[in-house]
């Protein structure tokens, strides 16, 4: 059941009364920035690094951090204790603040603060015995894919280009090379090596990209980011998704073809049986 509580503006509420004004400007121009931390038995994971990249993201779009990250952590548990025993995610947005409508950052404005808490909506046993289906995208967003902007319209129309084939994700290219999925990060494997692309202003980057590589290292699983041609995605031994409700996914159809050669053609492969283990074990490690 999805909690009622949420966090707005320093004080705690039921989801139905929290309010914001019209001229905030996440409302008017989409003008903030979101987390999302996902909780495990209770258990915040990878926090540190999820405060990490909201920190980069406001200091990006020049918002000051309205809170310390004890203080997210506090606000975070509280939400978190209002829904016990389930795996949760924990969503925190924040906007620059009210003002009258202009395209100028004002100065001296309050930020907007908002925190609720959803249940978790993994893969199912299904998806992941069998992979799921993706098909592929020009990649048509803005150019500051590395801010989490909660200016999010180029990514709901790229997902539901993928809804409308009845696919997982929608996997994007720009120029020729991958840059990410609508609402996941992409990697491919190539002779038994993990590749992802190189971090960018085009790419997000995504908590799972150094979690990937440590598990890579724990795992003996040779790990690079680099520029990845259409082609080689199209050619690779696996294609993976990674995000935080699906940690990490096997894509087995592309386009309606079937990803992968020979015995494993459009079955998941054996990295991302290892890694999706790996992922397994660290969570309780990872989280606090």
């Amino acid at each position: 059941m999805t909690s009622t509580l949420c966090y707005l503006n320093g004080e705690y509420l039921p989801l139905a009364e929290a309010k914001v004004g019209v001229l905030d400007r996440g409302f008017i121009f989409g003008d903030g920035i979101y987390e999302v931390v996902p909780v495990y038995g209770g258990r915040l994971f990878r926090f540190g690094e999820h405060m990490a990249r909201l920190e980069r993201s406001l200091a990006k779009i020049r918002i000051p951090n309205p809170h310390s990250r004890e203080q997210w952590l506090e606000r975070c548990r509280r939400l978190v204790g209002d829904s016990p025993g389930q795996d949760q995610m924990v969503y925190l947005q924040v906007t620059r603040g009210v003002a009258p409508r202009d395209h100028v950052m004002p100065v001296g404005l309050t930020p907007t603060v908002f925190m609720m808490v959803n249940p978790m909506k993994p893969a199912t046993a299904e998806q992941r015995h069998q992979g799921v289906a993706c098909v592929t995208a020009r990649d048509f967003r803005w150019e500051r894919g590395d801010i989490k902007s909660i200016s999010l319209l180029g990514n709901v129309l790229a997902r539901q280009i993928s809804a409308d084939h009845g696919a997982m994700e929608a996997i994007m290219f720009r120029d020729g090379f991958l840059t990410e999925a609508a609402a996941s990060n992409v990697w491919i494997v190539h002779e038994g090596a993990l590749l992802g692309p190189p971090k960018s202003e085009h790419v997000l980057e995504g908590i799972r990209v150094d979690l990937l590589r440590e598990l890579c290292e724990e795992c003996g699983i040779a790990y690079n980011l680099r520029p990845i041609a259409e082609a080689d995605v199209r050619a690779a031994d696996e294609v993976l998704l990674s995000s935080a409700t699906k940690e990490v996914l096997p894509v087995t159809r592309l386009d309606g073809e079937p990803v992968g050669h020979g015995a494993l053609r459009g079955k998941p492969g054996p990295v991302y049986a290892r890694l999706y283990e790996a992922y397994q074990r660290a969570k309780p490690a990872m989280s606090i």
